[in-house]
C-alpha cells in the first residue's frame, strides 16, 4: 500500500494560494486515475481517496488539519494501515521556495528546509525519511513577507506553469509507482 500526500490549507480562502500546489497534484493525479472531487472523502481529519493501481492500493491524501500540523493527519493514516512505512511507502507533494515556478524536484529524504508541514511530518512520523516531491513556487518579491508569499496566488503569468508542473508532479508519482522512486527521480529531476 502506498499513501501519497499533498500537502496545503483547507477552505476557499486557501484554494488557489501557493501553499496548495501540494493539493492541485493531488487532484491531477486522482484525474489520471478517472477520478474527481467527488471521490474524496473525509477520513483521518483528511479528504482521501483510493484507488487500485498494479494490484496495489493508493491511498491519496489531502490533510485538513492546515499546513503546519499535516502530519498529525499523516500519522493517523499511519497507524490505522501498520503496514505502510515511511521510507517506503510515502510520498509527499509540495510547494518550496528555493525553486523556481515550473520546477519539480524529487527527493527521496531531507530536512524540513523550513517548511513547516514538513517539520509537522517529520515530527509526527517521527522520520526524516519519506520520499518528496517538491514543486517550486518562487522567491517572495523583496516588498512581500514569506507569509504573504504562500499563502498568496500566483501570477496569472505563471498559472500555465503551474497546472503543467502540478500534471508532471502527479506523472512523477505514477512513473515512481510503476518503477521505483528513485527510477522517477532519475526522469524526472534531469
Amino acid at each position: 500500500m502506498k499513501l501519497i500526500v499533498g500537502l496545503g490549507n483547507p477552505g476557499k480562502e486557501y484554494e488557489w494560494t501557493r501553499h496548495n500546489v501540494g493539493f492541485w497534484a493531488v487532484d491531477a493525479l486522482a484525474a489520471r486515475f478517472g477520478m474527481g472531487v467527488k471521490d474524496f472523502r473525509v477520513k483521518f481529519q483528511s479528504l482521501v481517496s483510493e484507488y487500485t493501481f498494479g494490484g496495489e492500493k493508493i491511498l491519496m491524501m489531502k490533510p485538513q488539519t492546515y499546513m503546519n500540523v499535516s502530519g498529525v493527519a499523516v500519522a493517523e493514516a499511519l497507524n490505522f494501515y501498520k503496514i505502510m512505512q515511511p521510507d517506503r511507502d510515502v510520498m509527499v507533494i509540495y510547494d518550496d521556495m528555493d525553486f523556481p515556478v515550473g520546477t519539480l524536484k524529487l527527493r527521496l529524504s531531507g530536512s524540513a528546509g523550513g517548511h513547516n508541514g514538513i517539520k509537522s511530518l517529520i515530527a509526527h512520523m517521527g522520520t526524516s525519511q519519506f520520499a518528496r516531491l517538491r514543486v517550486g513556487i518562487g522567491r517572495p518579491l523583496p516588498e512581500q513577507t514569506v507569509i504573504s508569499h504562500v499563502l498568496g496566488r500566483f501570477p496569472k503569468t505563471e498559472e500555465d506553469q503551474v497546472k503543467s508542473v502540478c500534471e508532471k508532479a502527479a506523472e512523477a508519482v505514477e512513473y515512481a509507482l510503476m518503477h521505483s522512486f528513485q527510477a522517477a527521480m532519475n526522469r524526472y529531476n534531469s
